[in-house]
């Protein structure tokens, strides 16, 4: 496995957030067989909007995370940047990505007044687990 640095780059990258999903599908199956009675009764909001709005799109995310991995550890000799600095760019892509997706599956919609305070928040929540965890398991593979 040693001669395989940009598979063990992306299973490093892959592990946080699909713990994450992990926790959040639990929450969500949790919620789904605990209430009997529909979210659309309850709240009027179309029905299971949380695996519309969430679920999906938490399922492109490990593999985003485990290809920007990849990416830093191909371009971290020409481009000088922390691994956390890695991590908080890609704030930059998946909360757009993420509104497009609400707005292509007619989920909700998101104003971007509302978006933009969440870019400075996430950058910061992504470039901790980033150079932390990330960077712990980078360490672990032999890739950091």
């Amino acid at each position: 496995m040693r001669a395989h640095p940009y598979l063990r780059a992306y299973m490093a990258g892959i592990v946080v957030p699909t713990l994450f999903l992990l926790v959040v599908v639990a929450i969500d199956a949790y919620q789904k067989y605990y209430f009997e009675v529909s979210n659309q009764f309850v709240i009027p909001l179309a029905s299971r909007p949380l695996e519309r709005a969430l679920l999906f799109p938490m399922t492109i995310v490990p593999n985003v995370w485990g290809l920007c991995n990849m990416l830093q550890l191909r371009f971290r000799s020409r481009v000088r940047l922390s691994l956390g600095a890695y991590g908080a760019l890609l704030v930059v892509f998946l909360i757009p990505g993420g509104i497009a997706l609400a707005r292509l599956f007619d989920t909700f919609t998101i104003q971007w007044q509302f978006a933009l305070p969440m870019f400075p928040i996430g950058m910061a929540l992504y470039y901790l687990a980033w150079k932390y965890l990330v960077g712990f398991l980078n360490d672990e593979m032999g890739i950091a």
